[in-house]
């Protein structure tokens, strides 16, 4: 890491708040622990971090709960850490901003690989907006910026968005009209042993059409090839720097 990024670990459980932050702070990154929502909102407020992690079964509220205030704040990632392994949690997780949902048991490498790149597509897109070239993007109605994590519409609407939403919108933006499969959707989580049922890729498409599709019924900017992936139907411009 070429700074320290400061990550709050949100989870009742003393033994698990204690390994992560150790594993975590062996890889270079500062860690703060909370051990209940209230403390956790009271640090947010005081200093956003890069990175939450978050469990689903806090004392004082539901992770859940948390996981949707810290969706609304794009200044930061989520990564959802729990015992709560079932895919309809897994699929509401992701739903309410979550970027990531790793299950306890985990394995710390696991881990590590899943905080390493969230961080990492952040400071990719962070480095696209910094860049003079290829910093805006425009797409029908739309400009999206990676340097802010917003979609701006003609009309003056914004619409937020997470990282790993921005990274995956990022990806069909630089190849519009082409069929690209769920494998290169992923792309930037190579690390991942994903299993046997993941939709993030689905869910982070069925979030990012809530945003910029006027018909709700309609995919007419990201259309589903069923059996092959997922393909961007609009023409994008690139624009420089204001």
């Amino acid at each position: 890491m070429s700074s320290r990024k400061l990550l709050y670990v949100i989870d009742d459980e003393p033994d698990i708040r204690t390994l992560v932050r150790s594993v975590l702070e062996g890889y270079g990154y500062e860690v703060q622990t909370f051990g209940n929502g209230k403390d956790a909102r009271a640090a947010i407020r005081r200093q956003p971090p890069e990175l939450c992690i978050v469990d689903l079964g806090l004392p004082d509220m539901d992770g859940l709960t948390l996981v949707r205030e810290l969706w609304g704040d794009a200044r930061m990632g989520v990564v959802i850490l729990t015992g709560r392994g079932g895919v309809s949690d897994r699929v509401l997780g992701l739903e309410l901003g979550g970027d990531d949902y790793i299950v306890k048991p985990f394995e710390p490498r696991e881990l590590v690989a899943r905080i390493n790149s969230l961080v990492r597509r952040r400071e990719q897109l962070a480095a696209v907006a910094a860049g003079n070239n290829l910093q805006r993007a425009r797409f029908g109605e739309w400009v999206f910026d990676p340097g802010n994590l917003t979609l701006a519409a003609d009309d003056g609407h914004q619409e937020s968005l997470s990282a790993a939403e921005a990274s995956l919108l990022m990806a069909l933006l630089k190849a519009p009209k082409r069929v690209l499969s769920r494998d290169q959707l992923q792309g930037a989580d190579s690390e991942r042993d994903d299993c046997a049922f993941d939709r993030s890729i689905d869910v982070r498409i069925s979030r990012i059409r809530k945003k910029i599709e006027r018909d709700a019924k309609g995919a007419r900017l990201i259309k589903t090839v069923y059996g092959a992936g997922y393909l961007f139907a609009a023409d994008v411009v690139w624009l420089g720097a204001e």
